[in-house]
């Protein structure tokens, strides 16, 4: 009896079951399968039934290809709306100095990096299936756009029309290397969107299952690295060459180091400060996460500070700090890309393509499997090639996926695609109207008569001579050719007047032996006036006053004051200083006063060294900052045209 009970509890805790059936072997097991028999078909029966479309099967493909088709029509407004309003304004106020800082990473003028956050942007509205994920400039894909940049256009490229020394110091040149960066990035762009345009017509999509979370974790840890160390030199406001390829990052640190004692202290402040207030907004928003209704924006705070006091302190012209500098207004007209380029970039836009999709579709997995929904991989191939090679006619590099975004775009309540356009929506007004608030300077105003002039790089023996001709290109005062001008315009008065004077002999010789008293009588009044007609023209026989003379022989500049801003140059040798004081003095001879702003300490004690100051040129030329220069050729001119209120 017991022996039962024990039995019946042990059979209560391991439940089992028996199952009786026969012995399958290979072919009674094919024998009790139903199997679907298939009538073959013929190749063009095959051909047929591919091409064959219903309207239901149009419909679907029209749905996977537009898939905001399909989301727009049921979007619940009154659950969604306030939420991915909030969203796009929070994404979008983040959307905007991370366009311009990236677009450093790119090799590319910031105003490159607000037109990657917009066009992009909008398009993966229509074509993106992530309701999450924030599209735009990202630091890894910036990166090696820059590197390829750099690569296919180094800081030592030679433009035409210049030699090899010289034009690295003249701002055709920065010009000229910036603009051929742009069409690399941008055909880069349309590079890569095509390969993943092409990826994903071609369903290959499915490589998106082997992108496991380690692996997206540590190349995102390798990429922090990259982009603190090529951010270093702008934290400490040192000027270094870029380095892309192997041990780049090595080169970088080694630069930096090398020229730490360039530091600018006043970069450095700045740079510190902003970084301690966005840890502490971080901070904040995690602590208070559940009671604050919406994450404090403290990126667009801190740009919004470090435009206000950049602008109050005049941190560029003053301190030396590097500056965004203008924004142009408006869009550009679309271009095509130089398809010239595609050979040398072919790899690196595949190196490309696969990385910025292997970003977006991590994220996009994230979201999707945390919030219930699913997402198409090959889907997100087509629309990353939209956007990426539709954006490059608009002047946009290449994009993707960005974290910190997409984090911000769903913890403030993100609900659908909707946030993503009304970010990009936020990027297009900043472009379109007010992009000049995001400048760190008042707007690019020139004051009549003051020339500022400004080279990126030190004065010696070896670009001095391109020193003064740029300087003479950009002033369009060349005082040499004035000075020619004007003694040539003296040598015509010279004969004119000795014309006048030969005339005007031969005139009164006439009149003396005339013995009419009404001829003598009109030759006294003739001489009394002492006017003769010259070349047609009533002229004085005798020196016309000085300013008479000024006025209508010297060739005179509608400038009087130029200002060379010395902020980038840390070195001048010997030729350089006479170079110096030479286009002091050319300057000087046509009129135009010369001063020197933001020169730093070690460069005066040179010049100081180099005998540069005498009677001629005093210390009474050098100024603090440009605006004390401005204002001090605006009192010299304003005291040099008011008349002289004792005569």
């Amino acid at each position: 009896m017991e022996h039962a009970q024990e039995h019946e509890t042990c059979h209560e805790q391991t439940q089992r079951y028996c199952v009786e059936r026969p012995v399958y072997n290979q072919e009674l097991l094919q024998g009790q399968l139903h199997r679907r028999e298939r009538t073959p078909q013929t190749l063009r029966q095959k051909i047929a039934h591919s091409c064959r479309c219903s309207s239901k099967k149009a419909k679907s493909h029209l749905y996977s290809f537009l898939p905001i088709l399909k989301w727009l029509p049921r979007y619940p407004v009154k659950e969604y709306l306030l939420g991915d309003i909030i969203s796009g304004i929070s994404t979008g106020v983040m959307q905007l100095p991370q366009g311009l800082a990236y677009a450093l990473l790119a090799a590319v003028p910031p105003v490159f990096g607000l037109y990657s956050s917009f066009y992009p942007v909008f398009l993966y509205t229509f074509f993106g299936t992530s309701k999450h994920i924030s599209i735009g400039t990202f630091a890894v894909i910036s990166m090696m756009v820059g590197g390829v940049a750099v690569r296919q256009v180094p800081d030592e490229m030679v433009s035409v029309g210049h030699n090899s020394t010289n034009v690295t110091d003249s701002f055709e040149y920065y010009n000229a290397r910036d603009a051929k960066r742009v069409q690399v990035a941008v055909t880069l762009a349309f590079l890569s969107g095509v390969i993943q345009l092409c990826l994903g017509l071609l369903r290959f999509g499915f490589v998106a299952i082997y992108l496991t979370e380690p692996l997206v974790r540590g190349f995102t840890t390798a990429a922090a690295v990259h982009v603190f160390t090529s951010q270093l030199k702008y934290l400490l406001g040192i000027k270094t060459n870029r380095y892309s390829g192997p041990l780049s990052v090595v080169y970088s640190i080694a630069a930096v180091l090398s020229k730490i004692t360039t530091t600018n202290i006043a970069a450095l402040i700045v740079g510190l400060t902003c970084i301690v207030l966005l840890l502490i907004g971080k901070e904040i928003n995690l602590r208070f996460k559940k009671k604050l209704p919406v994450p404090i924006p403290m990126e667009i705070i801190v740009v919004i500070i470090g435009t206000g006091v950049s602008a109050g302190m005049n941190l560029s012209e003053s301190y030396g700090v590097d500056v965004v500098g203008n924004i142009p207004q408006g869009l550009c007209a679309p271009a095509v890309p130089e398809i010239q380029l595609i050979p040398a970039i072919f790899v690196d836009a595949i190196a490309i393509a696969i990385v910025g999709f292997s970003m977006a579709v991590s994220m996009a997995k994230i979201f999707a499997l945390k919030h219930g929904y699913t997402i198409d991989g090959n889907q997100e191939l087509i629309a990353l090639g939209i956007c990426n090679s539709v954006g490059s006619f608009f002047q946009s590099f290449s994009v993707t996926c960005s974290m910190s975004r997409s984090l911000v775009q769903e913890s403030t309540g993100g609900k659908t695609q909707i946030a993503g356009a009304l970010s990009s929506i936020m990027v297009l007004l900043v472009l379109v109207a007010v992009g000049y608030l995001f400048e760190p300077l008042p707007q690019v105003k020139e004051y009549p008569g003051i020339k500022i002039f400004q080279a990126n790089a030190s004065l010696y023996f070896a670009n001095s001579e391109s020193y003064t001709g740029a300087l003479k290109k950009k002033t369009g005062v060349d005082p040499c050719a004035i000075l020619a001008a004007r003694r040539k315009a003296q040598k015509r008065h010279a004969r004119e007047i000795k014309a006048a004077n030969q005339l005007r002999k031969k005139a009164v010789l006439k009149l003396v032996n005339s013995s009419t008293n009404d001829v003598e009588a009109s030759v006294k009044h003739e001489i009394a006036n002492d006017e003769l007609p010259v070349n047609g023209k009533n002229a004085s026989v005798q020196d016309t006053s000085p300013d008479e003379h000024e006025h209508f022989v010297e060739p005179k500049t509608n400038i009087h004051s130029l200002i060379l801003d010395f902020t980038p140059v840390n070195f001048v040798d010997s030729v350089g200083a006479k170079t110096l004081k030479s286009i002091i003095k050319e300057y000087k001879e046509v009129g135009v006063h010369v001063c020197i702003a933001s020169c730093s300490g070690p460069v005066i004690n040179e010049l100081t060294r180099l005998n540069f100051f005498d009677n001629t040129v005093t210390r009474e030329l050098l100024f603090h900052s440009i605006h004390d220069a401005v204002l001090a050729c605006q009192v010299k001119d304003r005291s040099a045209s008011q008349p002289n209120s004792d005569l």
